[in-house]
Parts: structure tokens; sequence; C-alpha cells
């Protein structure tokens, strides 16, 4: 049990993720990022079973054979691609769980944990490869939709070839685009065209 280690080690990684996220526009994620850790079904855990190198949960799973800190954190963070399994009732997968398609805020703040987990976990062995690869070992049996899967790759292989400036300048334009996405998909569905049907409706 290492109190002090594991509040140091989850607050260093907070920060890092608030700085990541501020870099690319996500003020609100960046500030509630990860608070679902101070609570106690994951504190408490996370004291007893704290590594320094690696996730408690890892700890608690082969401890006890399941995190229930995990299960905790997952249904409370819409950046793990875990909260957004569920059962697929239209699709291709029709009837079984499947992984749904991430808001592309999620997808980037997803990103800019994984970067700071790295740095947090590696420490000086750290390199701008080191999110893609520990990506790529776990994707195989990722329940991961393919557009999200693409698009976190994609960002953790720009990180790896052309560098940190480059690969938040390329989450800065996604969420850009997104948002001027949603802008249009609001005047399409308003009835003037104005898009603020909540005033034009009234």
């Amino acid at each position: 049990m290492d109190l002090k280690g594991h509040f140091t080690t989850i607050t260093h990684h907070r920060h890092e993720v608030m700085k990541n996220c501020f870099k690319v526009g996500l003020y609100k994620q960046g500030l509630m990022h990860d608070l679902s850790k101070y609570m106690p079904s994951e504190f408490l855990r996370g004291i007893k079973y704290y590594q320094g190198d690696k996730s408690p949960n890892d700890a608690e799973r082969r401890n006890t054979g399941v995190s229930l800190a995990w299960l905790h954190h997952k249904g409370r963070n819409k950046h793990h691609f875990e909260y957004w399994i569920d059962y697929d009732i239209t699709g291709a997968e029709k009837g079984k769980m499947t992984g749904l398609k991430m808001p592309v805020k999620y997808v980037v703040e997803m990103a800019c944990d994984r970067i700071a987990a790295s740095k947090t976990y590696m420490k000086e062995k750290y390199t701008d490869a080191s999110a893609l690869e520990y990506f790529l070992k776990g994707k195989s049996h990722y329940m991961m939709h393919p557009a999200t899967m693409k698009m976190l790759e994609n960002i953790l292989t720009i990180l790896k070839d052309e560098g940190e400036d480059k690969a938040f300048r390329y989450m800065r334009y996604l969420l850009r685009k997104d948002r001027r996405h949603a802008r249009m998909m609001r005047r399409k569905a308003c009835c003037c065209g104005c898009g603020c049907c909540c005033t034009c409706k009234e």
C-alpha cells in the first residue's frame, strides 16, 4: 500500500493530460479528466494495488480476478473506448456487443491520455513511438469502432513519425473539422436555415 505514491502518480498523470488537452482547446475535458480516480471506490484500491510503473488495475485483476476500480472508472469516463461498448441493434453485428463510434472530442482526449500515460509510467524510457507501440500491442483485441480506431492510430502514428507539435496540430484540425460539421448539420435541420430552431419555432 502506498498512499503518497498513488496520489502523486495519478495527479501527475492528470496534470499531463490537462496540459495536452489545453494544447488542443479541450479546456473543460482537461479540467475534468479522471476525477473519478479520487473517489473512494477507485482511490482506495489504487493505494492497495499501487505499482508505480503500471496501472494498479492490473494488480487488482491478478489478485481478485476483476478490477472493481476499473469497472467504476470506465463507466464514468467517456475518453475510454470501453465506455462506448454496447449491443449492436441495427448494424452488421446485430445482437452482439460492439464498439460504438466515439465523438471526436473524446477520441482526441483518449490520445492525450495515452500520450500522458506513456510518459508517466515509462519515464526516461519514453519516446514519441511509445504510445503507438502500446496501442498496436493491444489493437487486435480492442472492441473499438473501426473509425475510432483509425483516428486514434493516425494521431499516434503522426506523433511517432513527425513529433508532438504535428500530432497536436492534427488533433486541433480534427476538432475544428468536427465543429464545422456539427454547425452544418444544425443548419440543415433548422426550419429557416439560421441554425437555431429553438427560437425560430417559437
